[in-house]
């Protein structure tokens, strides 16, 4: 893992000003409590003076941050700054009241935890070094603890040792589980972003026909507003043959216009009335022979076992989602892929089987996850990321259908069994 890679500087890795400045004063308004209430009301003897300078400081560090820094997001590097002071303020207090004894250390393992959730991989390291350094030293190093050390008890080597060890692992867990969390999350997040645009897209191709046959409508006028004004100005101009070939072009290109006008406007009420009602065979018809022309495979359409014609309204989730799947049995297939309907009075199911080499038995319970990578050397080659499956699967899931992805036992590769229940199909047609 490179630099680069591991502090992800490419990502603009940030944290929002007003959520450090929160949990600093938080932290703040605790220490301080925390040290009033030890040396005022429980009468216990420590160097409160050096205790209170030390918060003093972190006081005005936030001050700062609150009302100097006037971005709303803290970048990677400058949020670790705040961070690492933090830590070091903590450390020092801890210092002062009894090292790593001090019931309070286990808050050492907060500013790793934060980063981890919001930042880097790398600042989250970093972090986690620092905070074992210092607990070793406060360990070693500290004043006695207010109230046992001084009266001459002291807690046993091997259960502070134990206590080290306790809170290095409780660091080591819940950073990692931070980092996971967090990257999961951001990766499930730039999946579904994709997801919003790619449907964007397939809502803005299915509008530029509405928009084509708006523009046919708009300037039927102006153009044979055109066309009239130039046949008067050749009636005028006739006789004159320097103005003559002009205007008979000007008057055949705005004939052309029309025509061309004409033809979108009809196509589009031709298709209009494809989009408004369709059955899965004249989908699949469709998606199947687009690739036809792209792919020298056979693709075949099975409808030995479709009982029931069912129209739906055609949507761009559903196109979109079929022919993502298709698109895959296709890129992955040796040489057939077959579509199968199977409806009856209860299900409409459709099967996408192939034979190429079936899905890899290391991904298999993770698919329709968001940038997974298998390790099969069968479908390396052709692999990608799995988004394609995730925006699929996202798509159709939201035209209420139910994915599985299985083996399939006629071809020997992957099928994808893609159900809808008829309640389902009748909400949505």
């Amino acid at each position: 893992m490179n630099f680069s890679t591991l502090f992800r500087l490419g990502e603009n890795l940030n944290l929002d000003r007003k959520t450090l400045v929160f949990l600093r004063w938080i932290a703040i308004t605790g220490q301080f409590l925390a040290i009033t209430l030890v040396y005022f009301y429980l009468k216990l003897d420590f160097l409160f003076l050096f205790a209170y300078l030390i918060l003093f400081l972190g006081l005005l560090t936030n001050l700062y941050l609150q009302f100097r820094i006037k971005s709303i997001f803290i970048k990677d590097l400058n949020a670790s700054i705040f961070l690492i002071y933090d830590l070091i303020q903590l450390a020092a207090l801890l210092y002062l009241t009894g090292g790593i004894s001090n019931p309070f250390s286990i808050l050492m393992i907060i500013p790793a935890i934060v980063s981890s959730t919001f930042l880097s991989m790398g600042t989250t390291i970093t972090l986690g070094i620092i905070t074992i350094i210092l607990l070793f030293i406060i360990s070693i190093f500290h004043y006695p603890l207010p109230g046992i050390h001084e009266n001459s008890e002291t807690f046993p080597k091997l259960y502070l040792t134990g206590y080290v060890i306790a809170i290095i692992i409780g660091l080591v867990f819940l950073s990692y589980f931070g980092i996971r969390f967090s990257g999961e999350s951001k990766r499930r997040t730039d999946a579904i972003n994709k997801v919003q645009q790619v449907l964007a897209k397939e809502y803005e191709l299915e509008s530029l026909g509405g928009q084509a046959a708006a523009a046919a409508h708009s300037l039927g006028t102006p153009l044979a507003t055109i066309n009239v004004v130039a046949s008067e100005l050749k009636k005028e101009l006739g006789k004159d043959n320097e103005y003559k070939k002009d205007l008979e072009l000007l008057i055949s290109q705005t004939k052309r216009c029309g025509e061309i006008l004409k033809q979108i406007s009809r196509k589009k009420i031709k298709d209009d009335e494809f989009f408004s009602k369709t059955t899965i065979e004249n989908l699949l018809s469709e998606i199947i022979e687009s690739f036809k022309e792209t792919s020298s495979k056979k693709l075949i359409l099975n409808l030995d076992e479709d009982e029931k014609k069912f129209e739906y309204q055609r949507s761009p989730e559903l196109i979109y989602g079929l022919r993502n799947f298709i698109g895959n049995a296709v890129k992955f297939a040796k040489t057939t892929v077959e579509v199968k309907i199977k409806s009856n009075h209860k299900n409409l199911e459709v099967l996408i089987n192939d034979d190429g080499p079936g899905f890899p038995g290391d991904i298999k319970e993770i698919l329709g996850e968001p940038y997974i990578k298998s390790k099969s050397t069968q479908v390396t080659s052709n692999a990608g990321t799995g988004l394609g499956t995730f925006l699929g699967k996202t798509l159709l899931e939201r035209k209420s259908a139910n994915l599985y992805f299985l083996k399939d036992s006629k071809l020997g590769g992957a099928s994808v069994s893609i159900v809808w229940n008829q309640k389902d199909l009748k909400s949505n047609a």
